[in-house]
């Protein structure tokens, strides 16, 4: 899974910037600032790969996902899914496009129509796309209910006579209707209690893995993210600041931020955890509007330097296939 051919997602240099808009917008001027919620991040999903994308809330992770999907319109950059730039389609070519890109979203029950039946929720893709009905739709739609663990005595039933975890199968169950081979998990479990999030991890997991699609799975907790991805990139105020395999950004964290984040993990022995000695990053996160200038993490860096409010890093290589955005890492 090393070579070009092998890339299914390529995002370059993608940028979504939402405008803040002023009492001079009444007057039909321009906006006066921007929420720069995604600036330059660049990445790639493999074929059969689990892209995990970590980060606190509000750094811009579920703006990219929207984006990847098209739910956002980028402000510039190249989102390349199977070698076409899907940032530049519309209309028809569009539409055609959407069964390759599936999305499960974070909130199971904001996500699915109350006023849908399990069967209709799942077969509504397949009749749009698929123009399904009668004895083929009905097949389908088992036969994806019995794929994410659903029973199909519950086929008739509505979102509100359902649990967060089932909610979460009949989206998921929703998603891979088309049969994607992409598919954005944007913080698929966060809603979820905790007895159920391993449950829908182990069934996204074994999922992809059965057809083989590629995914980005988003969520601000590296806990689970260290459980399902293969790869990980680390955001911070709508950048990258480092990537690399998942055991790696674990086991050997280079940017200061990454460790920040690690070191908020909790630790299963009561005693260890009372122990532990936690670096708290200093003030509040900085605006997307007015992000700081030079590397946007200095101000609350525990190691930063006094060129670091005045350049700019990008990622470069700190390991084998392990890049960090940060010159001291």
């Amino acid at each position: 899974m090393n070579g070009a051919d092998d890339i299914l997602l390529t995002v370059e240099a993608l940028r979504v910037w939402f405008p803040v808009k002023g009492a001079l917008a009444l007057l039909g001027r321009a906006p006066v600032a921007h929420v720069q919620a995604v600036d330059d991040v660049s990445l790639c999903a493999r074929k059969g790969e689990i892209v995990g994308i970590v980060g606190e809330s509000g750094c811009g992770k579920s703006t990219l996902a929207r984006a990847i999907v098209r739910l956002e319109q980028p402000t510039n950059g190249r989102i390349l899914v199977d070698g076409r730039d899907i940032a530049r389609m519309s209309g028809d070519e569009l539409r055609r496009m959407r069964p390759m890109v599936q999305m499960i979203f974070q909130d199971p029950y904001a996500s699915l129509n109350p006023r849908m039946s399990v069967f209709d929720a799942i077969a509504e893709p397949l009749r749009v796309q698929r123009r399904l009905k009668g004895a083929r739709l009905a097949a389908s739609v088992y036969e994806l209910m019995d794929k994410v663990g659903l029973a199909r005595r519950f086929v008739r039933k509505y979102p509100h006579e359902f649990s967060g975890g089932q909610r979460q199968r009949i989206a998921i169950a929703r998603a891979l209707a088309l049969q994607p081979r992409l598919l954005v998990a944007d913080e698929p479990v966060s809603a979820l209690d905790v007895s159920v999030q391993a449950q829908i991890i182990n069934l996204l997991a074994a999922l992809q893995q059965d057809m083989g699609m590629a995914m980005l799975f988003i969520s601000h907790d590296l806990g689970v993210v260290r459980h399902i991805a293969h790869r990980i990139c680390v955001m911070y105020l709508g950048r990258i600041v480092e990537t690399g395999p998942a055991e790696q950004v674990f086991d050997k964290p280079a940017h200061p931020y990454t460790k920040t984040l690690l070191e908020a993990i909790p630790i299963a022995d009561p005693e260890q955890e009372r122990n532990r000695i936690r670096p708290i990053p200093k003030g509040e996160p900085p605006s997307p509007i007015n992000p700081p200038s030079g590397c946007r993490f200095h101000p609350r860096c525990p190691q930063a330097h006094p060129d670091c409010s005045e350049n700019d890093p990008r990622l470069v290589p700190y390991d084998a296939n392990h890049d960090v955005a940060c010159p001291y890492a």
